[in-house]
Protein backbone atom coordinates (compact mmCIF):
# COMPACT_ATOMS: atom_id res chain seq x y z
CA UNK A 1 0.00 0.00 0.00
CA UNK A 2 2.83 2.33 0.90
CA UNK A 3 4.54 1.58 -2.42
CA UNK A 4 1.38 2.43 -4.36
CA UNK A 5 0.99 5.70 -2.43
CA UNK A 6 4.63 6.59 -3.05
CA UNK A 7 4.24 5.97 -6.79
CA UNK A 8 1.12 8.15 -6.98
CA UNK A 9 2.83 11.01 -5.11
CA UNK A 10 5.89 10.74 -7.35
CA UNK A 11 3.76 10.93 -10.49
CA UNK A 12 1.96 14.01 -9.18
CA UNK A 13 5.26 15.75 -8.39
CA UNK A 14 6.59 14.99 -11.87
CA UNK A 15 3.40 16.33 -13.45
CA UNK A 16 3.58 19.71 -11.68
CA UNK A 17 6.26 21.27 -13.96
CA UNK A 18 4.32 20.15 -17.02
CA UNK A 19 1.14 21.70 -15.67
CA UNK A 20 2.96 24.91 -14.83
CA UNK A 21 4.20 25.21 -18.39
CA UNK A 22 0.72 24.89 -19.86
CA UNK A 23 -0.70 28.34 -20.57
CA UNK A 24 -3.51 29.67 -22.66
CA UNK A 25 -2.08 30.96 -25.96
CA UNK A 26 -2.87 34.48 -27.16
CA UNK A 27 -5.27 34.36 -30.11
CA UNK A 28 -3.20 36.76 -32.23
CA UNK A 29 0.36 36.15 -31.06
CA UNK A 30 2.63 33.76 -29.17
CA UNK A 31 3.21 36.35 -26.44
CA UNK A 32 1.38 39.23 -24.80
CA UNK A 33 1.40 42.43 -26.83
CA UNK A 34 1.54 44.53 -23.66
CA UNK A 35 4.26 47.19 -24.07
CA UNK A 36 7.46 46.43 -22.20
CA UNK A 37 7.80 48.21 -18.89
CA UNK A 38 5.03 49.01 -16.45
CA UNK A 39 1.40 48.01 -16.86
CA UNK A 40 0.53 51.27 -15.13
CA UNK A 41 2.40 54.58 -15.35
CA UNK A 42 5.25 54.79 -12.87
CA UNK A 43 4.33 57.55 -10.40
CA UNK A 44 6.77 60.43 -10.12
CA UNK A 45 8.13 61.29 -6.67
CA UNK A 46 6.25 64.08 -4.91
CA UNK A 47 8.22 67.32 -4.93
CA UNK A 48 7.49 70.37 -2.81
CA UNK A 49 8.14 73.78 -4.28
CA UNK A 50 10.27 74.66 -1.25
CA UNK A 51 12.59 71.74 -2.09
CA UNK A 52 13.42 73.11 -5.56
CA UNK A 53 16.64 75.14 -5.53
CA UNK A 54 16.78 75.78 -9.29
CA UNK A 55 14.37 75.35 -12.21
CA UNK A 56 13.99 76.43 -15.82
CA UNK A 57 11.79 75.64 -18.78
CA UNK A 58 12.92 74.59 -22.26
CA UNK A 59 10.84 74.37 -25.42
CA UNK A 60 12.01 71.80 -27.92
CA UNK A 61 11.00 70.33 -31.27
CA UNK A 62 11.20 66.70 -32.39
CA UNK A 63 11.47 66.27 -36.16
CA UNK A 64 10.31 62.91 -37.48
CA UNK A 65 12.38 63.61 -40.58
CA UNK A 66 15.52 62.71 -38.63
CA UNK A 67 16.49 59.07 -39.00
CA UNK A 68 16.55 58.43 -35.25
CA UNK A 69 13.07 59.96 -34.81
CA UNK A 70 11.29 58.13 -37.64
CA UNK A 71 9.34 55.98 -35.20
CA UNK A 72 7.40 59.15 -34.32
CA UNK A 73 5.95 59.13 -37.85
CA UNK A 74 5.39 55.46 -38.62
CA UNK A 75 3.20 53.52 -39.01
CA UNK A 76 1.12 56.13 -40.85
CA UNK A 77 -1.72 53.77 -41.78
CA UNK A 78 -4.99 55.55 -41.00
CA UNK A 79 -6.80 52.20 -40.69
CA UNK A 80 -4.53 51.11 -37.81
CA UNK A 81 -3.72 47.69 -39.24
CA UNK A 82 -3.06 45.16 -36.46
CA UNK A 83 -3.85 47.87 -33.89
CA UNK A 84 -0.63 49.76 -34.64
CA UNK A 85 -0.78 53.57 -34.59
CA UNK A 86 1.61 56.45 -35.00
CA UNK A 87 1.81 58.95 -32.15
CA UNK A 88 -0.30 61.41 -34.16
CA UNK A 89 -3.21 58.97 -34.42
CA UNK A 90 -2.82 57.90 -30.79
CA UNK A 91 -3.29 61.49 -29.63
CA UNK A 92 -6.01 62.36 -32.16
CA UNK A 93 -8.15 59.27 -31.56
CA UNK A 94 -7.97 59.70 -27.78
CA UNK A 95 -8.76 63.40 -28.07
CA UNK A 96 -11.70 62.78 -30.41
CA UNK A 97 -13.06 60.17 -27.99
CA UNK A 98 -12.79 62.64 -25.11
CA UNK A 99 -10.27 60.49 -23.25
CA UNK A 100 -7.67 63.23 -22.78
CA UNK A 101 -7.91 67.02 -22.29
CA UNK A 102 -6.39 69.47 -24.77
CA UNK A 103 -5.37 73.12 -24.54
CA UNK A 104 -4.66 76.08 -26.80
CA UNK A 105 -1.45 77.09 -25.04
CA UNK A 106 1.69 75.40 -23.69
CA UNK A 107 0.95 76.86 -20.24
CA UNK A 108 -2.16 74.65 -20.20
CA UNK A 109 -4.37 77.55 -19.10
CA UNK A 110 -6.88 77.70 -21.98
CA UNK A 111 -8.81 74.41 -22.32
CA UNK A 112 -10.39 73.37 -25.61
CA UNK A 113 -13.70 71.57 -25.91
CA UNK A 114 -12.77 68.30 -27.63
CA UNK A 115 -16.05 67.80 -29.46
CA UNK A 116 -16.12 71.37 -30.75
CA UNK A 117 -12.51 71.12 -31.91
CA UNK A 118 -13.14 67.91 -33.87
CA UNK A 119 -16.24 69.42 -35.48
CA UNK A 120 -14.36 72.58 -36.44
CA UNK A 121 -11.32 70.71 -37.74
CA UNK A 122 -13.28 68.22 -39.85
CA UNK A 123 -15.73 70.80 -41.24
CA UNK A 124 -15.76 70.40 -45.06
CA UNK A 125 -14.04 73.09 -47.11
CA UNK A 126 -16.01 74.97 -49.77
CA UNK A 127 -13.85 75.75 -52.78
CA UNK A 128 -14.67 77.59 -55.98
CA UNK A 129 -12.88 76.27 -59.04
CA UNK A 130 -12.71 77.98 -62.42
CA UNK A 131 -14.27 75.68 -65.02
CA UNK A 132 -14.29 77.90 -68.12
CA UNK A 133 -16.07 80.83 -69.76
CA UNK A 134 -19.61 81.50 -70.93
CA UNK A 135 -20.66 82.94 -74.29
CA UNK A 136 -19.86 86.48 -73.10
CA UNK A 137 -16.35 85.48 -71.91
CA UNK A 138 -17.37 85.65 -68.27
CA UNK A 139 -15.53 83.25 -65.96
CA UNK A 140 -17.54 80.28 -64.76
CA UNK A 141 -16.95 78.78 -61.33
CA UNK A 142 -18.07 75.54 -59.72
CA UNK A 143 -18.47 75.22 -55.97
CA UNK A 144 -16.95 72.03 -54.61
CA UNK A 145 -17.38 70.74 -51.08
CA UNK A 146 -14.21 68.93 -50.03
CA UNK A 147 -14.44 66.59 -47.02
CA UNK A 148 -11.79 67.16 -44.40
CA UNK A 149 -10.53 64.45 -42.05
CA UNK A 150 -7.52 64.18 -39.81
CA UNK A 151 -4.49 62.77 -41.61
CA UNK A 152 -1.71 61.64 -39.31
CA UNK A 153 0.75 61.51 -42.20
CA UNK A 154 0.69 65.34 -42.23
CA UNK A 155 2.28 65.47 -38.76
CA UNK A 156 6.04 65.55 -39.27
CA UNK A 157 7.14 67.12 -35.99
CA UNK A 158 6.17 67.72 -32.37
CA UNK A 159 6.78 70.62 -30.00
CA UNK A 160 7.02 70.15 -26.28
CA UNK A 161 7.74 72.10 -23.14
CA UNK A 162 9.79 70.55 -20.37
CA UNK A 163 10.88 71.66 -16.90
CA UNK A 164 14.40 71.04 -15.62
CA UNK A 165 15.04 71.31 -11.88
CA UNK A 166 17.44 70.49 -9.07
CA UNK A 167 16.08 69.33 -5.72
CA UNK A 168 17.43 70.30 -2.32
CA UNK A 169 17.44 66.71 -1.06
CA UNK A 170 19.94 65.17 -3.49
CA UNK A 171 21.21 68.11 -5.60
CA UNK A 172 20.47 65.99 -8.66
CA UNK A 173 19.18 67.43 -11.91
CA UNK A 174 15.95 65.97 -13.27
CA UNK A 175 13.28 66.90 -15.81
CA UNK A 176 9.61 66.43 -16.61
CA UNK A 177 7.78 66.78 -19.91
CA UNK A 178 4.91 69.24 -19.30
CA UNK A 179 3.08 69.78 -22.60
CA UNK A 180 3.22 68.22 -26.06
CA UNK A 181 1.77 69.44 -29.36
CA UNK A 182 1.58 67.83 -32.82
CA UNK A 183 2.77 70.39 -35.38
CA UNK A 184 1.07 70.82 -38.74
CA UNK A 185 1.67 73.00 -41.79
CA UNK A 186 -1.34 75.31 -41.98
CA UNK A 187 -2.85 77.33 -44.83
CA UNK A 188 -5.53 79.97 -45.26
CA UNK A 189 -7.90 78.93 -47.99
CA UNK A 190 -8.77 81.55 -50.61
CA UNK A 191 -11.12 81.58 -53.58
CA UNK A 192 -10.39 79.54 -56.70
CA UNK A 193 -8.59 76.84 -54.70
CA UNK A 194 -5.66 79.07 -53.73
CA UNK A 195 -4.12 79.06 -50.26
CA UNK A 196 -1.63 81.15 -48.31
CA UNK A 197 0.87 79.18 -46.17
CA UNK A 198 0.80 80.25 -42.52
CA UNK A 199 3.71 78.11 -41.38
CA UNK A 200 3.89 75.25 -38.89
CA UNK A 201 1.41 75.62 -36.03
CA UNK A 202 0.50 73.48 -32.98
CA UNK A 203 -2.66 71.46 -33.51
CA UNK A 204 -3.38 71.40 -29.77
CA UNK A 205 -1.41 70.99 -26.54
CA UNK A 206 -1.62 67.84 -24.41
CA UNK A 207 -0.82 67.88 -20.65
CA UNK A 208 1.89 65.24 -20.34
CA UNK A 209 1.60 64.95 -16.54
CA UNK A 210 -2.15 64.26 -16.65
CA UNK A 211 -3.00 60.70 -15.48
CA UNK A 212 -5.25 60.09 -18.50
CA UNK A 213 -2.45 61.06 -20.90
CA UNK A 214 0.14 58.87 -19.17
CA UNK A 215 -2.31 55.95 -19.10
CA UNK A 216 -2.85 56.45 -22.83
CA UNK A 217 0.85 56.59 -23.71
CA UNK A 218 1.68 53.46 -21.75
CA UNK A 219 -0.93 51.45 -23.68
CA UNK A 220 0.79 51.91 -27.05
CA UNK A 221 4.20 50.88 -28.27
CA UNK A 222 6.78 52.95 -30.10
CA UNK A 223 8.41 50.90 -32.87
CA UNK A 224 12.01 51.90 -32.26
CA UNK A 225 13.65 48.75 -33.65
CA UNK A 226 12.36 47.57 -37.05
CA UNK A 227 14.59 44.48 -36.85
CA UNK A 228 13.18 43.24 -33.55
CA UNK A 229 9.41 43.55 -33.17
CA UNK A 230 9.44 42.43 -29.53
CA UNK A 231 11.73 45.29 -28.44
CA UNK A 232 9.07 47.98 -28.48
CA UNK A 233 8.71 50.11 -25.32
CA UNK A 234 5.70 52.23 -24.49
CA UNK A 235 5.43 55.88 -25.45
CA UNK A 236 5.43 56.73 -21.76
CA UNK A 237 8.88 55.11 -21.52
CA UNK A 238 10.05 57.05 -24.59
CA UNK A 239 9.28 60.44 -23.01
CA UNK A 240 10.50 59.59 -19.51
CA UNK A 241 13.84 58.37 -20.87
CA UNK A 242 14.02 61.10 -23.54
CA UNK A 243 14.64 58.51 -26.26
CA UNK A 244 14.64 60.98 -29.17
CA UNK A 245 16.65 63.74 -30.79
CA UNK A 246 15.26 67.21 -30.15
CA UNK A 247 16.53 70.75 -30.55
CA UNK A 248 15.84 73.76 -28.32
CA UNK A 249 13.63 76.52 -29.74
CA UNK A 250 13.23 78.63 -26.61
CA UNK A 251 14.32 78.92 -22.99
CA UNK A 252 12.76 80.71 -20.03
CA UNK A 253 13.60 84.39 -20.30
CA UNK A 254 12.15 87.71 -19.22
CA UNK A 255 11.41 88.74 -22.81
CA UNK A 256 9.51 85.53 -23.69
CA UNK A 257 11.59 85.36 -26.86
CA UNK A 258 12.10 82.35 -29.09
CA UNK A 259 15.53 81.66 -30.54
CA UNK A 260 14.13 82.44 -33.99
CA UNK A 261 13.28 85.97 -32.78
CA UNK A 262 16.95 86.99 -32.62
CA UNK A 263 18.99 84.47 -34.67
CA UNK A 264 18.25 82.27 -37.67
CA UNK A 265 19.79 79.50 -39.74
CA UNK A 266 23.00 77.91 -38.49
CA UNK A 267 23.30 80.52 -35.73
CA UNK A 268 19.97 79.29 -34.31
CA UNK A 269 21.32 75.73 -34.07
CA UNK A 270 24.46 76.96 -32.34
CA UNK A 271 22.37 78.99 -29.89
CA UNK A 272 20.19 75.95 -29.15
CA UNK A 273 23.28 73.87 -28.36
CA UNK A 274 24.64 76.63 -26.10
CA UNK A 275 21.37 76.77 -24.13
CA UNK A 276 21.27 73.00 -23.66
CA UNK A 277 24.91 72.87 -22.55
CA UNK A 278 24.25 75.70 -20.11
CA UNK A 279 21.40 73.76 -18.49
CA UNK A 280 23.46 70.59 -18.14
CA UNK A 281 26.47 72.49 -16.74
CA UNK A 282 24.42 73.84 -13.83
CA UNK A 283 24.35 70.42 -12.14
CA UNK A 284 28.13 70.03 -12.51
CA UNK A 285 28.70 73.40 -10.85
CA UNK A 286 26.70 72.45 -7.75
CA UNK A 287 28.38 70.67 -4.82
CA UNK A 288 26.95 68.90 -1.79
CA UNK A 289 28.98 68.43 1.38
Amino acid sequence: MRKKLLIIVSLLVLALPLAAQTVEPHPDNIYSSQPQGYEKPMPFPFIRQSDIVWSTDLWKTISAGELFNQFFYFPDDEYHAYGKKSLAYILWDAMAAGEIPIYEDDDLQIPIDNEAFVERYTRPDTIQLEIGYDEDDNELFETIIRPKNFDGSEIYSYAFRETWFIGRQDSRQDSRRIALAPLKETYRELLQGEAIPLGVQPLFWVPMQHPAVRSLLIRYTAYIDPNNVVRQPSWDWIFINQYYDAYVTRESNRHLRKISDYVTGEDALIEAAIIEDKVFDIENSMWEY
